[in-house]
């Protein structure tokens, strides 16, 4: 059970082709139109819901596009989180009949799969694909994390949960199992979790990109930058891109002139120089081999990618999690967080030569790609999940 949200459908694909090809079979439930053509031909899916409801559609696409800091938390919950687990009430049970699984993985933004899989009694997993929720994001802001907590009691009172058994353990953890897709050199130290926390990293070997580049344009003797604000935070990022294609245009590291790609609709970034490149959606897993550094909102799945490539990163980060994995990635000593509202093509500029030129951001990203590269992928969590219902 994953929400309408590519980053948190993506590293989960890996992880059901993995089962599906050592003999298992895995259903899919969410609402169709984000999450289907992300799956591979011939998925089982169940739609659940079969729609988004339309306030929680008008509230991601519209009313959400200003709310930053606590008020965004309370908002994303409010808003998307809690009709989305109230909308999928029916169809998932539904689905779970037809279905019939041996276990349910919930991700932790999904939380009728948890809410579903504790009234039948079935064991089951959170599929956590941001870190945000391990950093305990509410600790500043105490009276937004216990409206969450009281929220999400209520929402199983909803379901017809009782009141003592919803107030047991909380929906976004597990006690089975929690597959964490992110590893200690991002998220620091792990210790402090209990044994069933996996941190797994990476799940990417299954994803298939769709989009085309002009890889004759790539000079392979000049620094390239992307530069990335994700899916759903382009239409906001008008200023921000064209701040950086001004930062590109005579940025140069030991006399080279950089090459830049923007990951923008072209409508929203202008007329470039001749050493960027604009196009509304590129092949990201296979350009990052050729990338000397990232500039990102602090998307999760972009930050986790980057870095297990040792690449560093300047990150922008807008709302949700995004900051709170700006600030791992500076705590990890492998990039510089800019402001995404106020900065200039100048500071940006800078921030991008920074990370360039001073070997300790590589450095340091090159330690977390270390920990990534140990920490299992895919093949592991599937293990994980193999012993959750042995």
């Amino acid at each position: 059970m994953v929400p309408p949200l590519q980053g948190h459908v993506n590293p989960t694909v890996s992880v059901a082709q993995e089962l599906v090809e050592r003999g298992h079979e895995v259903a899919w439930a969410s609402e169709p139109s984000v999450v289907r053509p992300l799956l591979p031909d011939g998925a089982t899916f169940f739609e659940a819901p079969p729609r988004l409801p339309a306030s929680m559609e008008d509230a991601l696409r519209h009313r959400g596009e200003g709310v930053r800091g606590a008020a965004g938390l309370k908002f994303l919950w409010e808003e998307a989180l809690l009709p989305l687990a109230l909308a999928s009430q029916g169809p998932l049970s539904d689905a779970v009949d037809t279905f019939a699984p041996d276990a349910i993985v919930a991700d932790q933004q999904a939380v009728a799969g948890a809410i579903i899989a504790r009234q039948r009694g079935l064991p089951w997993a959170t599929s956590a694909t941001t870190s945000a929720e391990f950093s305990r994001p509410f600790e500043a802001i105490p009276k937004i994390g216990e409206w969450v907590a009281e929220s999400l009691v209520d929402v199983q009172l909803r379901f017809g949960v009782d009141e003592a058994d919803a107030r047991q353990g909380d929906l976004r953890f597990s006690d089975d199992l929690v597959l964490a897709f992110t590893a200690p050199g991002l998220v620091g130290d792990v210790d402090r979790f209990p044994d069933h926390y996996v941190f797994v990293g990476l799940s990417t070997h299954a994803r298939v990109e769709t989009a085309t580049f002009p890889w004759e344009w790539l000079d392979p003797d000049r620094p390239l930058v992307l530069v990335s604000l994700g899916t759903v935070n382009q239409s906001v990022g008008g200023r921000f891109f064209g701040a950086a294609a001004e930062a590109l245009t005579d940025l140069e590291v030991d006399g080279t002139r950089v090459q830049g790609i923007v990951v923008a609709p072209p409508e929203l970034v202008g007329a470039v120089p001749d050493n960027v490149f604009v196009a509304p959606y590129v092949p990201q897993l296979a350009l990052l081999p050729h990338v000397q550094a990232v500039v990102s909102h602090g998307g999760h799945n972009t930050t986790c990618e980057t870095l297990a490539h040792g690449i560093p990163l300047v990150v922008a980060p807008i709302r949700d999690d995004q900051p709170i994995v700006a600030q791992q990635v500076v705590d990890a000593g492998a990039g510089v967080r800019v402001k995404f509202g106020r900065v200039s093509a100048a500071g940006l500029a800078a921030a991008i030569g920074q990370v360039l030129t001073e070997p300790g951001f590589r450095d340091a990203a090159g330690v977390v790609a270390a920990s990534f590269a140990a920490a299992g992928g895919a093949p592991r969590a599937a293990d994980h999940l193999e012993k959750l219902v042995s």
